[in-house]
């Protein structure tokens, strides 16, 4: 597998005649209390035509996307709930994220359920056509209960990626081996076959490791992917298995695979 030296083949410099407010719009959707006293809202960015932005991890030409919501206030955790990407090839290289528009659940567990919630966020992110453009968002609002139930914010649950137990996989085994720069990861999965092309994803809990589009491919029932992984030392180290994370994307459906344990 060959690492290729660029990560962004697009330019970082916008047009002369192209703004953020040309090409992103973005808003909170407060949507509504939870059972359990959290809130479920929404984080709703939307693309002019032919523009588009990125997932979490968002492969070798991608920028991926920053969360900051330290102004918030009675907030003790904030969880986002990815709906399935998307799959882009552009002049050879593999990028994964969204396009039109992105409606990203939010699930924010509260200090006290009985106070308002008052959500700050400032989020970075990457804006891609032709050309690529950084964006920064700046949203604010306040969330009092008991809030209304929201469809744009149902539909995108409703394509999170599946779970291993709910896609039916019966078996998970990863082969580790040392690389002169790093370490190459060869995943086997038994995992029923959905007869379209199959992309795998490899994230570890280290965002400084740079991870190389995996190689993937059907051998008998097994989906058989291959990934190498860079740290900044450019030398092999130690990787915890249980935080490797491989979500298998097929024609806008997506399975999320939790730890790659020894065969």
């Amino acid at each position: 597998m060959i690492r290729s030296a660029l990560l962004l083949t697009c330019l970082a410099v916008p047009a002369l005649a192209t703004t953020q407010d040309d090409v992103l719009s973005a808003a909170l959707i407060p949507g509504w209390q939870t059972e359990n006293g959290g809130r479920m809202a929404g984080l709703d960015l939307r693309l002019a035509p032919g523009w588009k932005t990125y997932w979490r991890s968002p492969g070798d030409a991608g920028i991926p996307p920053s969360f900051d919501w330290s102004g918030s206030e009675n907030v003790r955790s904030v969880r986002l709930h990815w709906p399935a990407p998307d799959v882009f090839q552009v002049n050879g290289m593999q990028t994964i994220g969204y396009h039109d528009r992105l409606v990203l659940p939010v699930e924010v567990t509260p200090e006290d359920p009985a106070l308002p919630i008052r959500l700050r966020l400032r989020m970075d992110l990457g804006v891609c056509d032709e050309i690529c453009m950084p964006a920064t968002v700046e949203l604010g609002s306040e969330l009092t209960a008991p809030g209304a139930p929201d469809d744009a914010i149902r539909s995108a649950l409703a394509r999170r990626a599946a779970t291993a137990q709910e896609a039916g996989v019966t078996r998970v085994a990863c082969s580790i081996d040392p690389i002169a720069d790093g370490l190459r990861i060869t995943a086997r999965l038994g995992l029923p076959d959905p007869g379209l092309p199959e992309v795998v994803a490899f994230e570890t809990a280290d965002r400084d490791v740079w991870v190389a589009e995996a190689v993937t491919e059907r051998r008998g029932g097994e989906l058989v992917s291959i990934t190498e992984l860079v740290p900044p030392s450019g030398v092999p180290f130690a990787l915890d298995r249980s935080q490797i994370t491989m979500t298998i994307l097929a024609a806008g459906s997506a399975v999320e695979v939790r730890g790659c344990p020894a065969p």
